[in-house]
């Protein structure tokens, strides 16, 4: 089963920065978009919602800062993982923007290597969902890398929705989400879907768990929630 590759949008007005940056990353496994002024990046994230933002600071047409306040502002983007990569590095500036929202900080120049860590440490702490750890509960055991789900150490066949429904509800056990919720975070904010299409890809999912099928429950008139419990 392919999956898509997780998604880094670079904004960033240096093309050999531009190069550095993507030639690595995709090294590390991910997809790197890149923009190279504010406007754009803000027309970027009315499209597609990435799983984390590099910005630099001093853009053509306004700061970085300045789209770090206005994304958020946006109660669609408040957990968006966003660190700041930038030739500024006196104290203040650190400070402006990490209290601005910016979860890490960078200065250049700066080594990929590091960046990388940092980028999956991140990824790690704000949207387990997307790390690359694998994950258990119960019987069930998931691979994010290789895309494999395990119920008492078999493999089973899985569909890519249901697996991305099952790959975040893992990364969050015990939980509940409403259908909206399960919508937004598996599918994204822009996704032209209807809420019991969420119910169509659980029914989906418990089928193809089988014996593990209890594990994923029904909280009435809530939503759904992963748990052994």
């Amino acid at each position: 089963m392919a999956i898509e590759q997780p998604t880094i949008l670079m904004v960033e007005d240096e093309p050999a920065i531009v190069e550095l940056v993507t030639f690595a990353l995709k090294g590390a496994g991910w997809a790197v978009d890149a923009v190279h002024d504010t406007a754009s990046a803000w027309g970027y994230l009315q499209q597609k919602r990435p799983q984390l933002v590099l910005l630099d600071w001093m853009l053509p047409d306004q700061s970085g800062i300045r789209l770090l306040s206005r994304i958020r502002g946006d109660r669609n983007f408040s957990t968006l993982p966003i660190i700041m990569l930038t030739a500024k590095g006196m104290e203040e500036d650190k400070v402006t923007g990490l209290e601005q929202g910016a979860d890490d900080y960078m200065t250049k120049p700066f080594s990929p290597r590091e960046l990388n860590a940092r980028i999956k440490a991140l990824i790690r702490r704000k949207t387990p969902e997307h790390s690359e750890l694998l994950m258990s509960i119960g019987p069930l055991t998931v691979d994010p890398v290789s895309c494999r789900v395990s119920v008492n150490d078999r493999q089973i066949e899985i569909g890519h929705a249901e697996f991305k429904l099952l790959r975040f509800l893992t990364a969050h056990p015990d939980r509940v989400f409403t259908r909206g919720q399960l919508l937004d975070k598996v599918w994204g904010d822009h996704a032209v879907l209807e809420e019991r299409t969420v119910d169509v890809h659980v029914l989906r999912l418990r089928k193809a768990l089988g014996q593990a099928d209890s594990l994923v429950q029904t909280v009435r008139g809530v939503g759904y929630m992963l748990s052994a419990k």
